[in-house]
């Protein structure tokens, strides 16, 4: 049996080394020359960096138990978050209950009543019953219309702009709340954040290691132009050529995954019946666009700043270095200015240096002290197909791993449902995928 997997990430690595474990013949295609996928790297002082922020919960326990089994438990570190939250021209720590009783933006009964809805939420398991509203409405119905205002909706626009923000299922909110309450334990007090050593890198290059260990092969900088159908059963890819054959060249699998967008998909099997075409295609991205900047000093004294201020040009500003000590980085500070955007948007048609020139002022909104000068470098990174826009009843609309075509899977983030994408739902949807296709070949041979 040969496997031929589409996308070197971490749902198509995941699955790559469950298939190699069980003896099977695996072949991994990246178009990229890295893998990772969203959690891929870069050096920043000879040390590897992810070009999009990256950090794990307590609650996830799929990454964690692949860790551990590849043996780099002993890898992972945890630290203390700081999460803090910008509004009226003031940085404002929102981690603990005592933090939420401290935010004099709302009123005290409004504090009390975003603190009673996030914890009606925490402990709701029924995430069915609220896939019928968007979270715009529930949040505004719920907490009210000062805590939409000044906390949640800005947040929610700035994750996905104006044009979808009113679409979002409330399923995703749901999501978002116990991930980060399953952080704090059960004191309340503090959430726990991880990092590996190294970075996320030694993850995924111990992954690539193990599965060509066990015969399997992961093919960097080499795209996939067509998945070949036959008689309606998937029986090969066309390969972009090499640099040494130059030449495209098909290989013949048994089974073949892909880790693709949903757009992209389509696009590499022209055949796809128009019914399931549409699941795919009724899912849009929005694309994380990223200014990382390196200083010689700290910006604010918050890992984490929810900016929810509109007329500051990012939602985010992740200062890494406020988790990770800046030793690491040769006593460097490592700053994202984050953002999601749909790519018609001025924003994410600017390049690195018109996208800095914006930004720069508004980073004085929130140290009046920065001054340019404290920046020793930046860089720019764009992640297409970052965050899938899931609207509501989506559990009646999502694409099933199954595909129309015999012997083909696909395996994307619009199929972590009902939670939000994520390296840890990667690895475990890539670990289920992979014994369902395993299960499939066994059944029907």
């Amino acid at each position: 049996m040969r496997v031929g997997i589409i996308g070197a990430g971490a749902a198509g690595l995941a699955a790559a080394y469950d298939l190699a474990l069980a003896g099977i013949e695996v072949v991994v295609y990246e178009k990229a020359s890295f893998v990772g996928g969203q959690a891929s790297t870069f050096d920043i002082e000879s040390t590897p960096l992810e070009r999009g922020y990256h950090h794990l919960f307590t609650s996830d326990t799929d990454i964690l138990s692949l860790m551990s089994e590849i043996g780099l438990s002993d890898r992972m570190e945890w630290h203390e978050s700081k999460v803090g939250i910008f509004h009226g021209g003031k940085i404002f720590n929102l981690v603990t209950p005592m933090d939420l009783l401290k935010f004099s933006p709302l009123s005290i009964i409004d504090r009390i009543r975003m603190g009673i809805v996030t914890m009606i939420l925490k402990t709701k398991k029924d995430w069915k019953s609220l896939e019928h509203v968007t979270t715009d409405k529930w949040i505004k119905n719920w907490a009210g219309k000062r805590v939409y205002e000044v906390v949640w909706g800005p947040l929610l626009r700035g994750k996905f702009g104006d044009r979808h923000y009113k679409e979002i299922g409330m399923p995703w909110f749901w999501g978002k709340i116990h991930t980060r309450f399953a952080s704090r334990g059960k004191s309340m007090t503090k959430e726990l954040l991880g990092y590996p050593k190294g970075s996320f890198s030694e993850i995924f290059d111990t992954l690539v290691e193990k599965i060509e260990l066990m015969g399997g092969k992961v093919r960097l900088s080499t795209g996939v132009k067509e998945i070949i159908i036959k008689d309606g059963k998937a029986v090969g890819l066309s390969v972009e050529s090499d640099s040494v054959s130059n030449k495209d060249r098909t290989e013949k699998f048994d089974i073949i995954l892909s880790t693709t967008p949903s757009f992209v998909f389509p696009k590499l099997v022209p055949q796809m019946p128009k019914e399931y075409e549409n699941r795919l295609l009724n899912v849009q991205y929005m694309s994380a666009v990223l200014i990382i900047l390196i200083l010689d000093r700290p910006i604010t004294n918050v890992y984490w700043l929810n900016v929810a201020d509109r007329s500051i040009p990012f939602v985010g500003l992740i200062e890494h270095t406020n988790m990770i000590d800046s030793s690491v980085y040769g006593g460097k500070h490592v700053v994202y200015l984050s953002n999601y955007l749909n790519v018609d948007h001025p924003l994410y048609q600017m390049d690195h240096q018109e996208l800095l020139a914006e930004y720069l002022p508004h980073i004085n909104k929130i140290n009046p002290d920065f001054d340019k000068s404290w920046i020793v470098k930046s860089y720019y990174h764009k992640v297409g197909a970052a965050q899938p826009i899931i609207g509501v009843n989506y559990s009646q609309r999502i694409p099933a791993h199954r595909t129309p075509f015999e012997s083909l899977y696909l395996a994307n983030t619009t199929q972590i449902y009902p939670e939000d994408r994520g390296t840890n739902y990667s690895v475990r949807m890539g670990r289920e995928v992979a014994k369902l296709l395993l299960k499939d070949y066994i059944s029907s041979n």
